[in-house]
């Protein structure tokens, strides 16, 4: 701290007016300077501190926004996985008993498409340890879907899912019969499919998941396009 040098109040008296002024003056900025000085050094210390602990609050925040997600995720997930699963087990019986060429295509790209989607779901349900399968869902795969209503044109309840009456028919079919049924059933499936994404896309919160059900309304409503052209033709 600055020292100040003491002037007697007789010297002061002694001095003509304009010294004086010139003294006093001095006397008061140094103090005015020692007191913003120690103003700055307070209020930088408080700003280094509040900086501190505003990043760690928005990196804490970024973090937990990343791995977000609610009941209508995990039921899309759970969902969606046996829906691929019997989309992919129709589009393998086109190898041996599909007669048209387009149709055989199509079955490759949706096997291309949703056999990787499948992995991806279950590494999710994995990350927010939850598991494969709803609660109360039938232990044996979802052809049938057990306990479900499956409506006046044998499909299942949930999603545009084949029953199992329909794929018998569906395996016991060849050639241009073949080409008929997959391309109606599919057309219905992949309706399911959309119905689907389309709620997750709604009421999911987390990102990563409402972006392939963005994917799934995209790809799919093109594949029912398609298919319903092939169906005319046929």
């Amino acid at each position: 701290m600055t020292a100040f040098t003491h002037v007697p109040r007789r010297s002061l008296h002694h001095c003509p007016l304009h010294r004086r002024l010139a003294l006093v003056g001095a006397v008061a900025a140094g103090g005015l300077l020692l007191a913003g000085c120690g103003g700055n050094d307070d209020t930088k210390g408080m700003d280094h501190t509040g900086a501190k602990e505003s990043t760690a609050a928005s990196e804490a925040t970024a973090s937990s926004t990343a791995g977000t997600f609610n009941d209508a995720d995990v039921s899309f997930a759970q969902m969606m996985i046996p829906h691929h699963e019997q989309a992919l087990e129709m589009a393998r019986l086109a190898d041996d008993r599909a007669s048209n060429a387009r149709i055989k295509s199509l079955a490759g790209q949706i096997e291309k498409a949703q056999d990787p989607e499948i992995v991806t779901l279950k590494s999710w349900l994995k990350e927010w340890g939850k598991p494969e399968k709803a609660s109360g869902a039938p232990s044996d795969g979802m052809p049938g879907m057990k306990g479900m209503d499956h409506g006046s044109g044998g499909k299942s309840g949930m999603g545009g899912m084949m029953s199992e009456q329909d794929m018998r028919k569906l395996e016991a079919a060849k050639g241009p019969a073949f080409d008929r049924a997959f391309a109606s059933m599919m057309i219905d499936h992949h309706k399911g499919a959309i119905d689907m994404a389309k709620d997750e896309k709604k009421n999911g919160r987390n990102a990563k998941a409402k972006k392939l059900a963005d994917d799934v309304v995209k790809n799919q409503s093109t594949e029912v396009t398609t298919l319903r052209t092939l169906l005319d033709r046929l």
